[in-house]
């Protein structure tokens, strides 16, 4: 009965491989996936969607700020994303006098696009599977540790030599990029071109654009308008430049046509995009340690964080719009991290990865190979090993890094060196060195007392979870000096640190002192952070030791299970460019409830709450509504749709990611999973999982009719 069992589980999760589950490598679509998406659908070659040597769909898909995806809609650049992930920058162009987050902005001419310092926008080339090309360097060169194969440094001089052996030339803001997949069993390489010259053109309101916030955050059914525009500037030659007056906008070797003929249940989509990271190989335990140690801790200490910035965000405009992105940022993976570990136990995950295992190890017995029980054992006493330290070193990082911007106080090791040397030249250099870097630390946390308001909470969120005899060395410091309270020791830094206020840093740089420098608040308090993370780490590696041959081995089995059974395989997410593939579908995420495959604005109406920041509506968008003013852009029955789902595996990283119909048409742009498909990270589950897309129709309508910006609606591509 066990071993059927086991059969019936892997069986389901190798069909749902094949229906649904997978970010495909697009080199791979051709052989592994062409069949299987016309079966469902799709109604173009693979070629329109990825030629290696030509244009496709793939050439209009961008890594929009290392961290999301976008996609190109008109042939002058102009690039939609999501909301969220223009946030940072809608904040950095938004005042008290000019509050962007709350009241949009839209670039009625070119004149008026905004350049976004630190943006970037970056178009993928040509993709080259190089495994054989890598594993040969491999052979041939040192490797005393065993360490080159995952090695970002070792892989990073591999692809120089490949580019030279190649005579491929890398022009300005052109970079081949080598990376490992499937745990160093295969490699591809990436020629990428990085623009760096972006400008917004457009953006609605939050109320809009994060209409629901974080109630509504990682839910369906979801009623938000989560994007925003940019626009890729270049030089006159179309190459990539620093920002100028004199750039012009790209125009670009591809554009997606937007469909405004929507779609209905079961229709076929497919996603391109950047998905981060997830975990489909890992072992129940290592399931059961994230579930633990990372899960556990950014779902208490961000809850902690979280509840006091809020609280001063909601009193005063002028921090809400500094802490905004940051608040953002944060609150996104607190959910993430307490649905996942639901869900995680909801679908019995870990009987399911018990149960793949077990498959596994069952072949190799029956092969006689002895290498997966080996692996397996090893990454069983590594997670053992490594689980009290991890969940020692997740409390560190979230309480008192990620949390605490005033931690980010300048380094003093050059000015403390040359107060050493009594050189009064190297002295007066440091000086000035620090005192810049001190400009630039005090314009980052303009406001001291949330920080302060922060740093107590966070303190005592930290010491609730590590023991006392666990916590790092400065709370040794605390119990002495002031006898264990960690609010008086937050209050001492802000009142007597160098970098506690502008008045202080300013009397201590005038005539500076070594036992000042050794004996002050912050920077003993940075130390030992510093110094517990090193602990940390160092712990770690120790015991991670072998890891990741162990898991090469563990994956390279799963892979040759699969493809025993006759199913094809991709491998875990890494930023790189992926497609997935599925349906237009409603779910039942309990019994008697079904939630539908679309939302429309009536929705929006009936969540309404004046009362509540995240559930205001914008005046505008309720006369619309009630004149029904939509233009050509409602459905049939005189509706205006917002938002739909599709049943494709999603990731981080896909945010802003096109969703195209079976011609290859543009008809939404994702931008969230569902709360009851957050543990795809480690398992899909097609029958639970959905990706969150805004309706490029409600997209449109919202520049159109709410921004006036038809200007913007003149340079897209649309099909009726």
């Amino acid at each position: 009965m066990k071993k059927l069992f086991i059969t019936a589980i892997l069986t389901s999760s190798l069909l749902a491989a094949h229906a649904d589950e997978g970010m495909w490598m697009l080199t791979d679509l051709k052989q592994q996936n062409e069949v299987a998406m016309q079966e469902l659908g799709l109604l173009i070659p693979i070629e329109e969607i990825y030629n290696p040597e030509g244009i496709a769909l793939k050439d209009a898909v961008v890594h929009f700020g290392g961290g999301c995806t976008g996609e190109v809609i008109s042939a002058e650049g102009l690039v939609l994303t999501n909301h969220h992930c223009g946030y940072g920058s809608i904040q950095q162009h938004s005042s008290v006098e000019h509050d962007y987050l709350t009241d949009g902005f839209w670039a009625m001419n070119r004149r008026e696009e905004l350049p976004c310092k630190g943006l970037t926008i970056t178009f993928i080339d040509r993709i080259l599977d190089v495994t054989d090309y890598v594993q040969a360097q491999l052979k041939k060169d040192p490797d005393p540790q065993g360490v080159n194969y995952l090695s970002p440094k070792y892989l990073k001089t591999v692809a120089e030599r490949f580019v030279l052996s190649e005579g491929i030339v890398l022009t300005p803001g052109c970079t081949l990029e080598l990376k490992a997949f499937y745990g160093g069993n295969k490699y591809y390489a990436f020629l990428k071109k990085t623009y760096s010259d972006i400008r917004l053109v457009g953006a609605p309101p939050s109320s809009i654009g994060k209409f629901g916030a974080d109630t509504d955050n990682w839910m369906w059914p979801r009623h938000t308008g989560d994007f925003s525009l940019f626009r890729i500037y270049a030089a006159p030659d179309g190459e990539p430049a620093p920002y100028s007056a004199t750039n012009m906008p790209l125009r670009v070797k591809r554009h997606l046509n937007i469909s405004l003929q929507g779609y209905k249940e079961g229709d076929f989509a497919f996603i391109m995009g950047f998905p981060g990271r997830n975990w489909r190989y890992m072992t129940s335990d290592e399931v059961e340690e994230r579930m633990q140690t990372t899960n556990f801790m950014r779902h208490h200490m961000r809850d902690a964080r979280q509840q006091v910035l809020m609280e001063q965000m909601l009193k005063d405009d002028a921090v809400r719009i500094h802490y905004a992105s940051k608040y953002a940022s944060s609150a996104n993976y607190w959910k993430n991290a307490i649905g996942m570990n639901e869900g995680l136990v909801r679908l019995h995950v870990l009987d399911t990865k018990r149960a793949q295992q077990e498959a596994l190890l069952q072949r190799g017995r029956e092969l006689g190979d002895t290498s997966y029980q080996a692996a397996f054992d090893r990454i069983h006493a590594i997670v053992e090993k490594r689980q009290p330290v991890l969940y020692h070193q997740q409390a560190i990082q979230e309480a008192l890094v990620t949390a605490l911007d005033f931690m980010r106080i300048p380094g003093t090791a050059s000015l403390t060196s040359a107060l050493k040397s009594k050189n009064k030249e190297r002295i007066r250099m440091a000086s000035d060195s620090l005192r810049q870097a001190a400009n630039k630390y005090f314009a980052s946390v303009p406001y001291p007392e949330v920080e302060k308001l922060v740093g107590k909470e966070m303190l005592r969120t930290y010491a609730r979870y590590i023991p006392q005899d666990q916590r790092i060395d400065i709370f040794q410091t605390i119990e002495k000096r002031f006898k264990g309270d960690t609010d008086a020791f937050i209050d001492a830094c802000f009142e007597q640190s160098i970098f506690g206020n502008r008045e202080n840093f300013d009397k201590f740089i005038r005539n500076p002192k070594l036992n000042k420098i050794n004996n002050d608040w912050m920077v003993l308090f940075k130390k030992s952070i510093t110094d517990g993370l090193l602990q940390t780490a160092i712990a770690t590696a120790d015991a991670n030791h072998d890891y990741n041959a162990a898991h090469k081995t563990w994956v390279k089995g799963m892979m040759e299970l699969r493809q025993a059974n006759g199913q094809p395989i991709y491998p875990d997410a890494n930023s790189t460019l992926r497609l997935t593939y599925g349906k237009v579908a409603s779910y039942s995420p309990a019994d008697g409830i079904v939630n539908e495959y679309y939302t429309t604005l009536d929705g929006v109406m009936q969540k309404e709450d004046p009362d509540n920041w995240e559930f205001v509506v914008p005046d505008k968008l309720k006369q619309l509504w009630r004149d029904k003013d939509y233009g050509r852009y409602a459905l049939p029955d005189g509706r205006m749709p917002v938002c739909f789902i599709v049943d494709t595996d999603n990731t981080g990283g896909n945010s802003g990611s096109p969703i195209f119909n079976a011609k290859g048409e543009l008809i939404g742009t994702a931008f969230d999973r569902n709360y009851e498909g957050l543990t795809g990270d480690i398992a899909f589950r097609p029958s639970s999982q959905r990706a969150a897309c805004v309706d490029i129709r409600y997209t449109l309508f919202i520049i159109e009719k709410y921004a006036g910006a038809s200007h913007i609606i003149d340079e897209l591509s649309i099909t009726e």
